[in-house]
């Protein structure tokens, strides 16, 4: 009997065993299980997070100006490009439009676009923080039928209205440009076709001043096409080691019988060793244009000099100078001297045969170098022209390159 009491303890007492080794492996099993779960959940909150971080990123990154508004016109939501472009404060998130934005173009868009159930576009104009002309797109917020607030989208049209008006400005300007010479040739071939033909003093005359129109017709023409291509980028620099000695002399040869006629003396100071990284071809045209402007407009008997007046070896930019003795240029006129038609004399430029384009490419193509350019002037005393060019160290490799 002992024996049997004894047999039955130790059947219970492993029974006990097992059962407390399966309960020590589920609940360790559950341990893990739990611990698995708390993981996944702190991952998805993690993701969660790291998704807002993203959207609010993406958000904020976006060039639009973006706002959103509540029923009650507070603000929910507002990216940086709007608080940029409106002068908004970064903690503007719960505050009343009314109180946030100082835009009374916008206050008055958000009350006309309440209710409406189509996207409502408007332009708006902004005085501050700066100038600016703004394209708004407003969309209502509603759900199941009642109004929940405002989603509004700003895109920045200021550029592209200030493209449309110089469009708007070049073509007319262009045409009344082309009209005068135009005219001119068309009432003198008149006049011939009249019987001024039979003359041969004024038929000569006529033909002559035709001629000169024609010319005048030609540069312009040229001029604008140039312009357009320099502007829409199709103009290529091709720039090589050059000397700057030389593209000068090629001017002063080209341009030296319109300075015999006015008695003006050409000075070519450039020095002979300086070698410059350019477009041969373009940087003549600069210097054409500045010292035929020169010629044209200056005294009768002056002096013409184009030098490098600071000029050191080593230096990187080179500026170069293009000096007049002639009556100057008007304080008021200095800043617009390079915009396009611009004409300090218009009639006597008219007659001179100016296109009202020269200085104008004279900027893009040393802009296109790198270089910068300005005028400095006093009237009655002379005008001077500086620009900058990229410059190369002459060597034994450059020489032969040069034609020197």
């Amino acid at each position: 009997m002992s024996f049997f009491w004894a047999t039955l303890t130790v059947i219970l007492a492993v029974v006990y065993l097992n059962q407390r080794q399966r309960l020590r492996r589920f609940r360790d099993e559950r341990d893990v299980a739990q611990l698995k779960i708390r993981r996944l959940e702190e991952a998805r909150e993690d993701s969660d997070q790291h998704t807002a971080a993203r959207q609010s990123a993406l958000f904020d990154s976006m060039v639009e100006g973006v706002l959103v508004l509540s029923s009650k016109e507070k603000i929910e939501m507002a990216n940086a490009a709007f608080r940029r472009t409106f002068g908004v404060s970064d903690d503007c998130i719960g505050q009343t439009m009314d109180y946030a934005v100082r835009s009374h173009h916008l206050h008055e868009l958000c009350r006309a676009a309440k209710g409406k159930g189509s996207i409502l576009k408007a332009e708006i104009a902004l005085t501050t923080p700066e100038n600016r002309i703004l394209e708004a797109n407003v969309v209502n917020l509603t759900h199941e039928g009642r109004y929940r607030g405002l989603i509004l989208v700003f895109h920045d049209l200021t550029e592209l209205k200030r493209l449309e008006n110089t469009r708007r400005e070049f073509v007319a300007n262009v045409s009344h440009e082309l009209r005068t010479p135009l005219a001119m040739i068309k009432g003198f071939v008149e006049t011939l076709m009249d019987g001024a033909k039979d003359d041969p003093t004024h038929c000569m005359k006529f033909l002559q001043t035709i001629d000169k129109h024609a010319d005048r017709l030609n540069f312009l023409i040229e001029d604008i096409l140039v312009i357009s291509q320099i502007e829409s980028g199709q103009l290529v620099m091709n720039p090589q080691s050059m000397s700057l000695n030389s593209v000068v002399n090629r001017v002063m040869e080209d341009l030296e019988q319109r300075g015999t006629d006015k008695k003006v003396k050409l000075v070519n100071a450039i020095p002979r060793n300086l070698i410059l990284h350019i477009d041969g071809d373009r940087v003549q045209q600069v210097i054409f244009n500045l010292v035929d402007n020169a010629i044209k407009y200056g005294r009768h008997g002056g002096t013409v000099r184009v030098e490098t007046p600071e000029y050191e070896a080593g230096q990187e930019m080179v500026e170069v100078a293009i000096t007049d003795d002639g009556p100057g240029i008007p304080a008021e006129s200095l800043d617009k001297i390079f915009e396009r038609f611009f004409r300090v004399d218009k009639a006597r430029s008219r007659d001179a045969g100016g296109t009202g384009l020269g200085l104008s490419i004279v900027k893009h193509i040393i802009q296109s170098h790198g270089g910068r350019v300005r005028v400095e002037s006093q009237v009655d005393r002379g005008t001077t022209f500086f620009f900058t060019l990229p410059a190369r160290l002459k060597s034994k490799a450059t020489s032969a390159v040069t034609g020197q």
